[in-house]
């Protein structure tokens, strides 16, 4: 059984592609459809990442327990 440590860093890891996905998704949305669908899509994916590293956090400190 992996550690909530374990779980904790692959979730961390996924963060980071989402974070790199963000900027990637925005730029290119931003060439194609102009600003209004770029920011939309940006919401999303920031909730996301905000999402995952809330599960990151809880997970850290469920290890502590």
């Amino acid at each position: 059984m992996e550690s909530y440590d374990e779980l904790a860093d692959e979730v961390s890891s996924i963060e980071r592609r989402v974070s790199d996905a963000i900027f990637d998704a925005v730029r290119a949305q931003l060439r194609e459809d102009g600003a209004d669908a770029a920011k939309e899509l940006e919401r999303r994916l920031s909730k996301i990442r905000r999402s995952l590293q809330k599960a990151e956090s809880l997970l850290r400190g469920a290890s502590d327990d």
